[in-house]
């Protein structure tokens, strides 16, 4: 399912592994503070319809508890064949589930009008880029090595430039389309971070930047506390009852 190279690292130090900037130390941590505050953050959805993109902090702690087994497949801690399953995970909700699961999940906050209509549209999309990816991923096979105290993920059926514009296009794009602020800035925040890390660590783009959206997820928790993400009710005729 997937092939995983060994970890090669860039230098040695008195017989010892350079200082990381990422590794299952950072990831295993980052899940669990991420995690909690995703509970938190669901203790106070008041409406059914926020509860997928009120969740989002738990989806990226349970991303980034993966990502540490990886971290410990590649220094040889856990047996290859696991190693390879956890990539391929790793990879399907980076790649495939997330474009999906962003736009469903405003799209699902969102009230009837035009921006409903190009959202949902992006979902479309996103399910479409989904099914390309997991046929991009089951038919070829994906790579995981460390690469400048990061890692790198690669798979030949899925690192295309479309797949990537469409990826962004979906996940970023839901977002910043939504009528709630607090949603835009929060996509904004997303794309301002997909640039960041083209630019600073573009060859681990797919760890560097799941890391950053996790991260940047706990603010949804002071704004669901705060009561800044409503849904407004509508009239019988579908339109919103208040502008």
């Amino acid at each position: 399912m997937a092939r995983v190279r060994a970890a090669s690292w860039r230098t040695v130090i008195n017989g010892e592994r350079p200082p990381m900037c990422f590794s299952p130390e950072v990831d295993f941590l980052a899940s669990g503070l991420i995690g909690l505050v995703g509970v938190a953050t669901l203790a106070h959805v008041k409406h059914s319809r926020t509860v997928l993109f009120a969740a989002t902090p738990i989806f990226f702690a349970l991303h980034q508890f993966t990502e540490g087994f990886v971290w410990l497949g590649l220094r040889g801690a856990i047996r290859q064949e696991a190693q390879g399953h956890l990539v391929f995970l790793y990879m399907l909700y980076a790649q495939g589930i997330l474009p999906l699961l962003m736009p469903l999940a405003v799209l699902l906050m969102e009230p009837p009008g035009w921006r409903r209509r190009l959202i949902g549209g992006l979902t479309l999309i996103g399910a479409g880029l989904a099914a390309f990816v997991f046929r991009g991923l089951v038919v070829y096979p994906s790579t995981a090595c460390i690469e400048h105290h990061s890692i790198h993920y690669d798979n030949p059926g899925t690192a295309l430039s479309g797949v990537a514009a469409t990826y962004v296009l979906a996940t970023c794009g839901a977002l910043i389309l939504s009528s709630h602020r607090v949603v835009r800035w929060f996509g904004w925040l997303n794309l301002a971070g997909v640039i960041a890390t083209l630019v600073v660590k573009g060859y681990a783009f797919t760890s560097v930047w799941c890391l950053y959206a996790a991260a940047a997820s706990v603010i949804l928790y002071a704004q669901f506390r705060a009561r800044r993400i409503v849904i407004p009710e509508t009239d019988p005729a579908g339109a919103p009852a208040a502008a």
